[in-house]
C-alpha cells in the first residue's frame, strides 16, 4: 500500500505541474508535506531536512560565480581563447570534455566537482559552436561516469567498501574497464541521436570573424578575439583555478568554494554583481530540491528500503537481479547515486553469496544502472547543464534531459542485466 501511495504521489506531481504549468519542485514540497504528515506521520521539520541543502549551495554557487565570470567577459575570452585548440573541428568538442571528465573523476575527484566545474564552461563551447547544450551536457556527466569506477575513484570505493563489509570482493580492473566502455557506448549512443553526424559533416570550420555572439546562463555577450586579459579578467580565472585545486587537491566543498570565489568578485567589481545575481538558476534550486525532497520522505518513510527488500526476496535469482538493477535506476534518477550502492549492495549480499549469479557481472551491472541515470535533470550533473542553459533554451533542455534520463531508468538496467548477469 505504501509503494501505490508514493507512486501515486510522484504521478500527482508531474500530472499537476505538467497541466497548470507550475514549478515541479513546489508542488513536490506541497505533496512531501501532506502525505509526508498526514499518511506517514512525519513531522514537517523532519520533512524539510531531506531538501538537498548541498545540491542548492552547489547550484547557487557555480551558477553565480560563472554568472560573474560571464558579467566580466573572461568565460567569453576563454572560449574565444580555445577556439584554436579544436582548430574548426566541432565534432571533437563534446568528447574533449567527456575525456577531461572522465580523467578529473577517475583521478578521484567528486562527481558533483567535477560537474560543477567542466558543465558551465562546456556549455560555453555549446554556444560558440552551435553544438546542442544537451549533447555537450551529457558527454560530460557520461565522462564523469566513465572515470568514476577507476580503482582511485569516489564511486569505486564506495561500492569496494560496502562489498568489504559483507565479505565479498571484486576485480577492480575489470570493473572499471567494463563500465568505461559502456559509458563510451552510452555517449556513441548519445552523439549520434543528438547532432553529432551533423558536426561531423561540418567538418573543420575557420573562425575568421573578430568577434561572435555567445550565450551563457540566460544572458549574451560578444567574444572579441582581441580583447585583453584586464585585472578583473585574470582575478576571476585565480579564483576558478583556486576552486580546481581546492576541490581535487584538498577534498573541499566545490559550492561553498564557488559561492566564496563569487562574493569576492562581487565584492571588488560591484558594477557586475546586479548582473550575476540574474543568472542565479532559483527555478532550477527549486525545481531539484522539491523533488529530492519527497524522494528523500519516501526514504524515511521506509518505502525505498521496503521496495527493495521485497525485490531481494523474488525467488527466481535473474529476476531479482534485474529488479535489483531497475531500483537502482529508478531511485538513483532522482536520489544519491552514493546512497543507492550503500544501501542496495548489502541487499544483494544474500543473492551475491549463492553463487547463483556472477559476482562481478552483477556489481558491473548495478554500477552501470545506478550512474547512467546521472543525466536525469533531478541529479547534480543534469541539474546544473539546465540551469547554465541559456533562459529561452532552458525548457527545451529540461525536456530533453528527461526524456534521456527517464529513457537510462529503463535501458540501462535492462542492457546491463543482459549483457552482465545473463550472458
Amino acid at each position: 500500500m505504501q509503494e501505490l501511495v508514493a507512486v501515486s504521489g510522484l504521478v500527482l506531481i508531474f500530472g499537476l505541474s505538467m497541466w497548470r504549468k507550475i514549478n515541479m519542485g513546489a508542488v513536490a514540497l506541497v505533496v512531501a508535506f501532506l502525505l509526508g504528515v498526514l499518511y506517514f506521520g512525519q513531522t514537517a521539520s523532519g520533512i524539510a531536512s531531506g531538501f538537498p541543502g548541498s545540491l542548492l549551495i552547489t547550484l547557487l554557487g557555480v551558477t553565480y560565480l560563472f554568472g560573474m565570470a560571464r558579467a566580466n567577459g573572461t568565460i567569453d575570452q576563454i572560449v574565444g581563447g580555445a577556439v584554436g585548440a579544436v582548430r574548426g573541428r566541432v565534432a571533437l568538442v563534446p568528447w574533449v570534455f567527456f575525456i577531461l571528465a572522465a580523467i578529473i573523476t577517475g583521478s578521484g575527484a567528486l562527481s558533483a566537482a567535477t560537474n560543477a566545474i567542466l558543465i558551465p564552461v562546456g556549455l560555453a563551447f555549446a554556444q560558440r559552436y552551435r553544438i546542442n547544450p544537451l549533447l555537450v551536457g551529457l558527454c560530460i556527466i557520461n565522462g564523469t561516469n566513465a572515470g568514476g569506477f577507476s580503482p582511485i575513484a569516489v564511486y569505486y570505493n564506495i561500492v569496494d567498501g560496502v562489498l568489504d563489509k559483507v565479505g565479498i570482493s571484486v576485480d577492480a580492473g575489470q570493473l572499471f574497464l567494463w563500465t568505461f566502455i559502456a559509458n563510451v557506448v552510452i555517449n556513441a549512443v548519445a552523439f549520434i541521436l543528438l547532432g553529432g553526424p551533423e558536426l561531423m559533416r561540418r567538418g573543420r570550420e575557420e573562425d575568421t570573424a573578430d568577434s561572435t555572439t555567445s550565450y551563457l546562463g540566460g544572458g549574451t555577450a560578444t567574444i572579441t578575439k582581441t580583447a585583453t586579459w584586464t585585472g578583473q579578467k585574470i582575478v576571476t580565472v585565480v579564483l576558478m583555478a583556486s576552486i580546481l585545486v581546492g576541490a581535487l587537491g584538498f577534498k573541499l566543498d566545490v559550492g561553498f568554494l564557488a559561492l566564496a570565489a563569487a562574493v569576492t568578485l562581487s565584492a571588488l567589481y560591484p558594477q557586475h554583481s546586479k548582473e550575476a545575481l540574474g543568472h542565479i538558476g532559483w527555478n532550477v534550486i527549486l525545481l531539484i530540491g522539491g523533488i529530492v525532497t519527497y524522494i528523500s520522505m519516501l526514504e524515511t518513510a521506509g518505502v525505498i528500503k521496503e521496495l527493495a527488500n521485497s525485490v531481494a526476496g523474488i525467488g527466481t535469482p535473474l529476476l531479482a537481479a534485474l529488479m535489483m538493477l531497475v531500483v537502482a535506476g529508478v531511485v538513483s534518477a532522482f536520489a544519491s547515486t552514493n546512497a543507492m550502492f550503500v544501501v542496495l549492495v548489502p541487499l544483494a549480499a544474500p543473492l551475491l553469496t549463492t553463487g547463483s549469479i556472477g559476482v562481478l557481472g552483477f556489481v558491473i551491472a548495478l554500477c552501470i544502472a545506478a550512474s547512467a541515470v546521472d543525466s536525469s535533470p533531478f541529479s547534480t550533473g543534469g541539474a546544473l547543464v539546465v540551469a547554465n542553459t541559456e533562459e529561452e533554451k532552458r525548457e527545451k533542455t529540461f525536456r530533453g534531459m528527461m526524456i534521456w534520463g527517464m529513457s537510462m531508468i529503463v535501458a540501462a538496467p535492462l542492457l546491463a542485466w543482459l549483457l552482465f548477469v545473463v550472458i
